[in-house]
């Protein structure tokens, strides 16, 4: 699962196997965990979050929505 981003604490990541999915990112902080789609960007699920760190990290998502996407075809290319 390679780590893709770190922002304000929260690590954003992939999960090798989960190419056969639409687009997504999974965010974790200690013990907490969030998924987001990225197209629209929404959230998939969350544990452990609170609304407000749930809207800081959306708004982080979107902010690099690009980047994540440019990601994940790197990481899952050949595998589509």
């Amino acid at each position: 699962m390679p780590t893709i981003l770190r922002v304000k604490g929260y690590r954003f990541f992939f999960f090798s196997l989960d190419w056969q999915e639409p687009m997504h990112v999974h965010v974790e902080q200690a013990e907490r965990y969030a998924k987001f789609w990225l197209e629209p960007v929404i959230l998939a699920r969350s544990h452990g979050f609170r609304s407000h760190e749930i809207s800081e990290i959306q708004k982080i998502v979107i902010k690099h929505k690009k980047f994540f996407e440019e990601k994940w075809h790197e990481h899952f290319s050949g595998k589509v």
